[in-house]
């Protein structure tokens, strides 16, 4: 797009264009929030709008992609090298960029993960989780987490813990069950010797930040091990130094059996993913007997694997997971303090290192959140299956000076939003409205006509 900004018609045939041959749905969605941006400048913690020319802080990082910062200089000649060395290559190949990359990967694995299956996204390394632990097993039956999101497809749907994704493809793969996040209980009412796997996202993304506990993953630990369950950690959003440790498994000294990864190990420029297994008879010999059970033409390609090497290079080097925690506590202090001004509107702040929820009192409030931190230059996005909860995951990269500066605008966006509160707090009070206003499909096309008169 060069240097010079985009004039508002070229933006406005832009969006005409994307809305007649991808989606006018989505453009409506990301209108309602004020995020209908188009990125320029892609730089470590910000981007700005190609149209008016407004940096913006990325809160949102793709959801943990950009842990190394967008276009970082380092990833990036990674990448030009290995197009100059490279195309993706055969994927049933060997090479040398897939060894290096899997040496470096269970170096970097706790405990005794140490086997590599290479895969193309999160959804894809959420499907061989799962293969794996099936056949492994001979069993049928997965357990997963209400309001958990492991990806959109097959196995990886079915395992989702929101109907919203689902409804429209039932029926979806039998045997799977859900469980209410943090309950052991409950995990152990539905565990047999008919299941094959509990999957778990130790701390929930799309379902609003939840943090596992360490009991509740111990717990897990021991139910698998006493009943030949194979667990599986979907770190595809908490590994590589998100939460204040390379591994988030690393607070609970809970090793699974399986750990699905994927959007950060690609620097954000090249997508990859892997799951990693441990050694142990149960599912090396199953991935011996059959070597060929989950292939991906994406995954595990030349160039991701270069890529990848140096996206674990940096992130040792410059001991990312230690400045996550540093800055996640700054930030998250922070955020504190603006939660007690406004007790009104927030609930709760919580999260580890750089991945932070805040939930607000109405679902209404996400939406309107994402709209107020837009018009102060904050990039964010509330979550999927907790549509009142506001997430932040800024690139690991963040400095303190950024995060003082994030706060401020922060602040700013409450001030927003305590206009629009002003009128619609008084309405909510009649169920009937509430409920009306908490459902997204009142609000998106509201909001997005709200834009047209400039709201």
């Amino acid at each position: 797009m060069g240097t010079e900004h985009l004039s508002k018609m070229r933006t406005k045939e832009i969006f005409k264009q994307f809305g007649d041959h991808i989606s006018k749905g989505q453009i409506r969605y990301l209108s309602a929030g004020h995020l209908d941006i188009l990125e320029k400048n892609r730089r470590d913690t910000k981007f700005s709008d190609a149209t008016t020319g407004k940096t913006y802080f990325d809160g949102f990082s793709s959801a943990g992609s950009f842990n190394t910062g967008r276009r970082n200089t380092r990833v990036v000649e990674a990448l030009c090298d290995a197009l100059n060395e490279y195309d993706m290559g055969t994927p049933l190949l060997l090479s040398r960029s897939k060894i290096e990359f899997a040496r470096k990967l269970v170096d970097l694995a706790p405990g005794d993960l140490n086997k590599v299956v290479f895969t193309g996204s999160g959804a894809d390394s959420i499907e061989a989780a799962i293969k794996l632990a099936k056949g492994a097993t001979g069993r049928e039956e997965i357990i997963s987490m209400d309001k958990a999101y492991h990806g959109h497809s097959g196995f990886s749907l079915s395992a989702g813990g929101k109907d919203y994704y689902k409804e429209l493809f039932q029926p979806l793969m039998p045997g799977f069950h859900l469980a209410p996040f943090g309950d052991l209980e409950a995990i152990r009412q539905l565990a047999s010797m008919k299941t094959a796997a509990i999957l778990i996202e130790p701390i929930q993304g799309e379902g609003g930040i939840h943090v596992g506990t360490s009991e509740y993953l111990q717990g897990l630990r021991q139910l698998c091990d006493n009943l030949g369950i194979v667990l599986i950690f979907d770190e595809i959003q908490t590994g590589f130094g998100r939460t204040g440790r390379i591994w988030f498994s690393e607070y609970s000294g809970v090793v699974p059996d399986v750990m699905a990864l994927a959007k950060s190990i690609g620097g954000g420029v090249y997508p990859n993913g892997a799951i990693v297994y441990r050694d142990i008879p149960e599912l090396t010999e199953f991935v011996n007997e059959n070597p060929f059970f989950h292939t991906s033409s994406g995954g595990g390609s030349n160039i991701g694997c270069r890529v990848s090497s140096e996206v674990i290079d940096e992130l040792v080097e410059k001991q990312l997971w230690k400045k996550a925690e540093k800055m996640g506590k700054r930030l998250k202090n922070g955020l504190t303090e603006i939660m007690l001004q406004h007790p009104e509107s927030i609930i709760e702040v919580r999260g580890k290192g750089l991945m932070i929820g805040i939930e607000y009192r109405h679902e209404f409030m996400g939406m309107l959140m994402a709209d107020s931190l837009s018009k102060s230059h904050i990039f964010a996005a509330y979550s999927g299956n907790a549509p009142q909860v506001m997430r932040f995951m800024l690139p690991l990269t963040v400095t303190e000076e950024e995060i003082d500066d994030f706060l401020t605008k922060f602040r700013k966006a409450m001030t927003i939003q305590g206009y629009y509160l002003f009128i619609l707090l008084p309405l909510i009070k009649i169920p009937i409205f509430r409920k009306w206003m908490n459902d997204p499909k009142n609000l998106i096309p509201i909001s997005a006509f709200l834009r047209k008169f400039g709201f």
